[in-house]
Order: C-alpha cells, then sequence, then structure tokens
C-alpha cells in the first residue's frame, strides 16, 4: 500500500528552481530515502507534501487525502521535521514541550520521556540561549511525541554530533521494525545508506533514479585495483589483456603500474585465471558504494532528463 504518494509534481520558481515532473510512491513500513544536495529540490518536495505548498502540476497525497486540501487531517498521522527550525525562543524547552503536547492532545507523557532520555535532551532555560544541536534534539522530541505512523525527515540530523547521528539513525531502525512509514530526505550517505529500503535521487528538480537499495549493495558489477609489480607486466598485460579486450580496463595508471578492472561476479573466475600468468603486487576488489552510484550522476555536466534509472543502466 502506497502511503505517500507524489504524482507529476512540478513546482517551478524560474532560473530552474524548484521541482519538475517529480514522482515516487514510499510504500507502508519502508524507509525511503530521497537524496540530493541542498538546493536540488528535497525541501520543496516534502514541503509539498506536508501540505505548505500548492503545486503548478501534479499533486502529493498523505494515505489517499490530497496534502493540499486535507493538510489537516494528515497531520494527525505525520511526524514532520524540518531541516530548518524556528523556535519561539522566549520560551523554555519545558514550556514548549508542554505547549506542543497541548496542541497535539499529548496525555500521557511517558513515550515523550523515553525520547527525551534516548536523545539526552536537556530542557532547562530559554530556547534563544540554545545550542543548534539541543534545538535539534528538542525538535525531534516534539515531531515524534504523539508516537505517529508516518515520519518526514528533512535533513534530520543536521547539527547533530557523530554520536547522536547514530543513535537516530539507530532510531529510525527501531521506528521501522515498529511498522512505521519514514520518508527520509538527507545529503549525507551513511544514514541513507544505513536506513533506506529504496531510495531516489534528485538533481536540479528532477530525479535521476529510483532503486532498491539492497541491489545496489549487491550489485553484480565489481571494480577491482590491480598492480603489478613491474613496468614490464604492466605492458605486457596491456598488450596481451586490454588491447584485445579479454577483460574491461576502465583506467590504467602507467606511474603505478596500475590498472582498474570492470567484471561481472560471473567473470571473476576468468580474470583470476587471466591474472595467474602475471606477477602482481596485490589485486583488490573497489565497493562500490551509493556515494560511487551518486556521483555517477552529479560527475556529468550534460542535463538530466526526469525519470527512474535502474541500478546499472
Amino acid at each position: 500500500m502506497s502511503v505517500i504518494k507524489v504524482e507529476h509534481l512540478t513546482k517551478d520558481y524560474g532560473h530552474n528552481r524548484g521541482v519538475f515532473d517529480v514522482s515516487f510512491t514510499v510504500q507502508e513500513g519502508e524507509v525511503f530515502g530521497f537524496l540530493g544536495p541542498n538546493g536540488a529540490g528535497k525541501t520543496t518536495t516534502i514541503r509539498h507534501i506536508m501540505g505548505f505548498s500548492r503545486p503548478q502540476k501534479g499533486k502529493a497525497t498523505v494515505k489517499g487525502m490530497d496534502c493540499r486540501e486535507e493538510y489537516h487531517k494528515i497531520l494527525k498521522d505525520v511526524g514532520y521535521l524540518p531541516g530548518e527550525i524556528a523556535l519561539p525562543e522566549n520560551l523554555t524547552g519545558h514550556e514548549f514541550i508542554k505547549m506542543m503536547a497541548e496542541l497535539r492532545n499529548v496525555k500521557d507523557m511517558t513515550y515523550t520521556k523515553k525520547l527525551i532520555q534516548k536523545f539526552e535532551l536537556n530542557a532547562d532555560g530559554k530556547l534563544k540561549r540554545m545550542s543548534a544541536g539541543m534545538k535539534r534534539k528538542l525538535a525531534i522530541v516534539t515531531a515524534f511525541m504523539h508516537d505517529p505512523a508516518i515520519l518526514v525527515l528533512d535533513e534530520p540530523t543536521s547539527a547533530l554530533d557523530p554520536v547522536m547521528q547514530d543513535i537516530f539513525i539507530q532510531f529510525i531502525l527501531d521506528e521501522k521494525k515498529r511498522g512505521k512509514t519514514v520518508l527520509l530526505s538527507s545529503h549525507i550517505f551513511s544514514e541513507i545508506d544505513a536506513t533506506c529500503d529504496r531510495i531516489s535521487i534528485i538533481k536540479d528538480g528532477r530525479l535521476v533514479s529510483t532503486f532498491i537499495a539492497d541491489e545496489l549493495r549487491h550489485n553484480e558489477r565489481k571494480e577491482w585495483k590491480i598492480e603489478f609489480d613491474s613496468k614490464e607486466e604492466f605492458d605486457r598485460f596491456r598488450r596481451e589483456i586490454e588491447k584485445p579486450k579479454k577483460l574491461k580496463v576502465v583506467s590504467a595508471f602507467e606511474d603505478k603500474n596500475q590498472v582498474h578492472l570492470v567484471v561481472n561476479d560471473s567473470e571473476v573466475g576468468g580474470m583470476i585465471t587471466e591474472l595467474a600468468n602475471y606477477s602482481l603486487n596485490f589485486l583488490v576488489e573497489m565497493k562500490f558504494t551509493l556515494e560511487d552510484y551518486f556521483m555517477e550522476f552529479y560527475d556529468k555536466n550534460k542535463p538530466i532528463k526526469g525519470g527512474a534509472v535502474n541500478v546499472g543502466n
């Protein structure tokens, strides 16, 4: 079941800013990663999902309800953590928590206290004197205090230290086990890779790839780094293997006597057989990461056309 559905969403602010024909779904119980740098269109998309903006074309729905027309109903089931936090500075942390509990009609504060403890929130003192990290913790606690079924997170770990980032990642994994549906927007590869079932990459307001995370983690395409023990062996390999194209060489470094090969899993045995005829210093597999895949799009200077692209295409 699609809990969140974005269909051909377009909001053009001019000068190539906005989002253009964006479509994706977030299924019940999954963690969906929305990956891209600042300015790529992640926050604009999320603002439409939260009902804060009206699209020029297309629409966004949550549990079948139009996000713009029925946002007041949607908010009851959604925990929203914005990328930029604006808090009433004259309140104390405890006063803000109490105010949000009243707004959300939270009577039992047991879960709230659990969140305060988990994220080591010190709610004493005025908000204007709180550090950025403590304000982020306060926003996390108040976003999730009503234990919502759907979490919409926009750059959730910004301003958190590395230890607290790890705690937040574990929190998301625990929420997933509880059956929560999560949309996680981020530019941090580690938190997307650690938590997400599916991932969309956005560039210049357009989706350039949507894929299952495990398919990338277990991609059959493997890259290997090889260093020969002499210039003679390096030259012989290039003469006997590279130029006849018996193996796919993606790059060669003559000053280091190194080559990089790309082979499928089924071809690894053949590669080893060929290389057994040469004297090597080392043969190392280079792991293909989410960051590697992401940079295949962001290293290219050509315009991107919208649409989903599968891993390996």
